[in-house]
């Protein structure tokens, strides 16, 4: 479920409306050695069986293992998908998908936003696209999932 929300903070001078579309999501995540082409081939085989993935990461796990985290389009194909190849993954785990305008002050005010709902961020990633935009992973524990989204606005 994706909803575009729109809200107007002030940040110095003045100020900023800030387009959001968010979205909750859930990830997977699976370790493997840490060596040349373990996330290609996980990869592959997910986009051979049809699986999209919004976002990826890939985490060191001490010297010799790194965990791989999964968010897919669809958490349910995932599912039936690995139970059907013999993927093993640990999840689902909830998370949060957040993109919009690359402005000033875009995440503090999802974090102010959470922050004043008692929800505690134990993880995120960021990213800009160099063209005016970003998108924010926000981990969340699964307790908070549902008030995360509604301090958020879905």
């Amino acid at each position: 479920m994706a909803v575009v929300v729109s809200s107007d903070v002030n940040y110095g001078m003045g100020g900023i409306s800030m387009a959001f579309t968010i979205r909750k999501v859930y990830y997977f995540y699976t370790t493997v050695e840490d060596k040349p082409g373990e996330a290609y081939k996980l990869l592959t085989a997910l986009a051979d069986i049809g699986i999209n993935l919004l976002a990826f990461t890939a985490v060191p796990i001490g010297p010799m293992h790194t965990q791989l985290s999964l968010f897919p389009d669809d958490e349910n194909q995932m599912v039936d998908q690995a139970k059907k190849t013999g993927l093993k993954l640990d999840g689902p785990h909830p998370a949060l998908l957040i993109q919009g305008d690359d402005q000033l002050g875009a995440l503090a005010e999802v974090h102010d936003k959470l922050y004043q709902a008692g929800v505690n961020i134990y993880a995120s990633n960021g990213v800009t696209d160099s063209k005016g935009n970003y998108g924010y992973l926000v981990y969340v524990r699964p307790e908070d999932h549902n008030r995360a989204a509604k301090a958020l606005g879905i």
